[in-house]
């Protein structure tokens, strides 16, 4: 529903809004998007430092209840500064979702085990995606003199959202500790099972100066915020203008709503498939280079579509979306699983989130409406941006192996010698500790 609720603007735009609101004046539409973006990314840390604090059932129920009152909101605004002011509130109450449903399942599963687990979840994009455009098709019979077909989009999602947020506050995993699903012997068995996949030693339970030092000087928070900012640039952006695209494949808009299901499908199942593959074979950075090289073919393809068939378009969005989502939510795991401690993992899951949403404000300017039906910049940047995270996701690979080597042969034990304090509270910095490429 968090995604649902942030794209679904895309969906309301060739439904009428963009004539009513006047979104086609200059840059309007694109500043609508990139608002959104500008609270996301500020509170996405302080969030996860509050979901570490809390009840996460409590946490995000709440959240998930007050942004579907904002999306309602968005179906009765008569302005362009009303849709701006809202969209801001949207960014801010959706900030701590993905962050921290990421960090809370992360402490429930072994690293290996982790990867099908996130990329199921990150299924519910694709599964929003799909499912808005088959809810904007239907309400667009809604149609009324006093409420535009367009408001119905929001009214209906935003409502269905509040609905759920009163579920979640029952069914959504608490932290192992406070878990009300597992009994006495299952905690006690996730705990030993926990310990024996990264190893007791390696745990970050105090932030302290010392904890901050190694969280902030750790490059693969940084390079794992690049890498997921420069993959998720072809998803975004395809996400907010993909039934715009299809617009000007030739469809009308009721048309284009329903063809953006089958490329949400194919996404879905090479996230899948991509997972399994992934959490088989213990490895992760091959695979997002992987669909890096897919996704590049589909830009190639739509950068020279001039004179093609409407079919031979239509296959390079899927090529697009299949590597694009694949790797989205590998990008993730990989870096969840090679953080140990519990705020090494809060911080570096949305550090990681806020840093890759930079894409989403790229993803909001790239597709400049003069250029239609080419999009040269938007294909352009998209698939340069690409490549951008698969040479992180190789940097980070190869530095990770050659810290493997030094730990093997002993460089780091040295470590050991620190305080008893410093000594328990190192996280992944500890000599015992192995990364997974």
């Amino acid at each position: 529903m968090a995604f649902l609720d942030r794209i679904n603007i895309s969906n309301a735009a060739i439904q009428g809004m963009t004539a009513e609101l006047q979104l086609d004046v200059g840059n309007r539409f694109n500043v609508a998007l990139f608002a959104y973006y500008s609270s996301y990314i500020l509170l996405e840390i302080p969030s996860n430092m509050i979901i570490r604090k809390v009840r996460p059932s409590l946490y995000i129920g709440t959240l998930m209840f007050l942004w579907g009152i904002i999306n309602m909101c968005m179906g009765f605004v008569h302005s362009y500064a009303a849709l701006v002011a809202l969209r801001v509130l949207l960014g801010a109450f959706e900030a701590g979702v993905l962050p921290g449903i990421v960090y809370v399942s992360s402490m429930y599963y072994k690293r290996h085990e982790y990867q099908k687990r996130v990329s199921f979840f990150f299924c519910s994009t694709v599964v929003a995606g799909a499912f808005g455009g088959l809810l904007a098709y239907a309400i667009a019979g809604l149609s009324t003199p006093t409420m535009a077909a367009w408001r119905w989009i929001f009214i209906i999602e935003g409502a269905i959202t509040s609905t759920l947020a009163i579920v979640a506050y029952f069914v959504v995993a608490d932290w192992p500790e406070q878990n009300r699903f597992l009994s006495s012997e299952e905690k006690a068995l996730l705990k030993r099972r926990m310990e024996a996949d990264v190893g007791d030693l390696c745990r970050m339970d105090t932030l302290n100066k010392f904890a901050v030092t190694r969280i902030v000087s750790d490059y693969k928070v940084w390079l794992g915020g690049l890498m997921y900012m420069g993959v998720s640039v072809a998803g975004l952006s395809g996400t907010f203008f993909l039934p715009t695209i299809l617009l000007e494949f030739g469809w009308r808009a009721q048309e284009a709503q329903v063809r953006t299901i089958p490329v949400y499908v194919f996404a879905a199942g090479m996230m899948l498939i991509g997972a399994w593959a992934s959490d088989r074979l213990r490895h992760r950075s091959g695979f997002i280079i992987g669909g890096a090289s897919l996704a590049t073919i589909g830009y190639a393809m739509l950068l020279s579509q001039a004179g093609k068939s409407r079919d031979y378009k239509f296959a390079a969005v899927f090529m697009v979306f299949g590597g694009a989502f694949m790797i989205t939510p590998m990008c993730l795991a990989w870096l969840q699983n090679n953080l140990s401690g519990h705020w090494k993992r809060s911080i570096g899951a949305s550090a990681q989130v806020s840093i890759g949403n930079f894409a989403g404000i790229m993803g909001a300017f790239i597709f400049i409406r003069s250029e239609a039906p080419g999009y040269k910049t938007g294909y352009s940047v998209a698939v340069a941006m690409m490549w951008f995270g698969a040479l992180c996701a190789a940097t980070m690979a190869g530095l990770m192996w050659r810290e493997n080597r030094k730990r093997d042969r002993g460089e780091r034990d040295e470590r050991l010698s620190a305080n008893e304090e410093d000594r328990k509270n190192m996280g992944d910095w500890h000599p015992s500790y192995r990364f997974t490429l």
